[in-house]
């Protein structure tokens, strides 16, 4: 079995019709996927759609027809049920290596930043999901997003093995946390005796060098993997808050797909990603794809 087929031999692409959907359908378009991967077109449905069945089922027929006229495997499913648990129950079923979703679905709210079906599968599934925003353009830039954790590592090894269109251009963005300054207690709040920085500056310049240093050399690693894997990629380092600086960072040079890790599926189902994953997956305007680490407990 090659590497892509490992990732993508069997994709879930929910469809409930919306403009962030077409825009996931356009973006699995985009994809040069293995010749032997499947790809389930899903549409969940609740009991009052009842009497739309064939307008539904007529819909992702559609959307398979779309995807067979690019040469894909795209086959259809049709199931009674709330969407995101319709959604997570097959794909934990049929053994899906990833799950692909627009970000909001036809009756989101006004102003939401993420629809609810699109937040708890992402939120409760075990295998990789990719959250689309609209508009959706192409794939020309990609962020990966390290923490300088396993999972980060989890993340670059996966985004090596995603199928990407050709042209592609990588930049793996690490976060160091502000700089420490020294703390001077005020002779008043110390019993009239003076008290020394309780960090000396060549310290500080000392610690920081050396947490640089390290971080290079993390980033210098991720890069190198990707690079053996024919992608073109760059490393950038900055301090600040992690996710104010990616976020800030993927508005600005209008970044087409976020990779971040998040650690894996354990027995309690609930608030499985870190902070900083669930940020971006909230707060960056832009199609993150959340890769999860070996299932934990």
């Amino acid at each position: 079995m090659t590497t892509q087929q490992h990732v993508c031999g069997k994709i879930l692409l929910a469809d409930d019709g919306s403009e962030h959907a077409q825009a996931a359908v356009a973006l699995v378009c985009d994809l040069p996927l293995p010749p032997d991967c499947r790809i389930t077109v899903l549409r969940a449905f609740g009991s009052q759609q009842a009497s739309e069945l064939g307008l539904l089922e007529a819909a992702v027929a559609q959307t398979a027809a779309r995807l067979r006229e690019r040469g894909l495997n795209a086959e259809t499913e049709v199931l009674l049920g709330s969407p995101a648990e319709v959604i997570a129950e097959y794909a934990e079923a049929h053994k899906v290596d990833l799950i692909i979703l627009g970000a909001k679905g036809l009756r989101a709210t006004l102003g939401i930043l993420l629809g609810g079906v699109a937040q708890q599968v992402v939120e409760y599934v075990a295998c990789p999901v990719l959250v689309v925003r609209t508009p959706y353009s192409g794939l020309r830039r990609i962020l990966l997003a390290s923490d300088g954790s396993v999972y980060s590592q989890y993340a670059a090894e996966y985004l090596g093995m995603f199928p990407l269109p050709a042209g592609v251009e990588v930049r793996v963005m690490h976060v160091l946390n502000p700089p420490p300054f020294p703390v001077i207690v005020p002779p008043a709040q110390a019993g009239g005796m003076p008290v020394m920085p309780l960090t000396l500056p060549e310290e500080v310049m000392a610690m920081r060098a050396e947490e640089e240093r390290q971080a290079t050399r993390m980033l210098e690693d991720l890069v190198a993997g990707l690079q053996k894997r024919g992608l073109r990629a760059e490393p950038i380092l900055k301090r600040g808050d992690a996710a104010t600086e990616l976020i800030a960072y993927i508005k600005a040079e209008k970044i087409d797909l976020t990779v971040v890790g998040s650690r894996g599926l354990g027995r309690a189902r609930s608030w499985l990603m870190g902070s900083l994953s669930r940020k971006l997956v909230h707060y960056s305007g832009g199609s993150v794809l959340v890769v999860r680490g070996p299932r934990e407990g």
